[in-house]
């Protein structure tokens, strides 16, 4: 196929479909920009490939997301923990985040991106993690202490229905079913 790399296989394909949120074709659109991202002579075997962390990294749709690290920790599949991305977590990834994907995947994977000590709950190093991602890290961007633990109880009074102190994943879902433009903004095109 030559400079685009390996194909895709009809049954492959077939079942990407079937396990996907995605169309044939932007299985093969995400099949040839995976491919982009491998060394050339590594391209034939792509199925067989990983792609690093710092090329998914890289990505356009990806370079300034401000939870870039973490999607890619979310969506490997490597054993490593390195980050490095299959064809196969590549495709899990934008079928995730394509407009086609229902509200509980989406709010599923965003639970698991801002879970950043992966305990299974969003608690208030997750929520400041959180905060700092989207405001910014700098100090002219960052939140005082107590604007932070403001916001923080704010969160919490909103979304924390059994009172633990934590959001755990029916809460998180419950939030975003209230929220129309979740899904709009939760989302990777290529």
């Amino acid at each position: 196929m030559g400079a685009s790399g390996s194909r895709v296989p009809r049954d492959l394909l077939g079942e990407y479909q079937e396990l996907t949120f995605l169309t044939k074709q932007e299985i093969l659109l995400a099949h040839r920009r995976f491919c982009e991202l491998l060394p050339r002579e590594e391209r034939e075997q792509a199925f067989a490939s990983r792609v690093p962390k710092s090329k998914v990294l890289a990505l356009p749709e990806l370079r300034a997301n401000p939870f870039r690290h973490r999607i890619c920790h979310v969506f490997s599949t490597a054993e490593d923990g390195e980050g490095a991305m299959s064809f196969e977590d590549f495709l899990d990834m934008l079928s995730a985040f394509s407009d086609a994907a229902t509200l509980e995947v989406k709010a599923h994977y965003a639970f698991r991106i801002f879970d950043f000590d992966d305990d299974g709950t969003l608690d208030k190093k997750d929520l400041e993690h959180l905060v700092n991602c989207l405001t910014g890290e700098g100090e002219d961007s960052r939140l005082s202490p107590m604007e932070m633990e403001q916001l923080i109880q704010n969160i919490l009074e909103e979304s924390d229905i059994d009172k633990d102190g934590t959001i755990n994943i029916s809460e998180f879902q419950h939030i975003i079913s209230r929220s129309p433009d979740f899904t709009s903004s939760f989302k990777i095109v290529l």
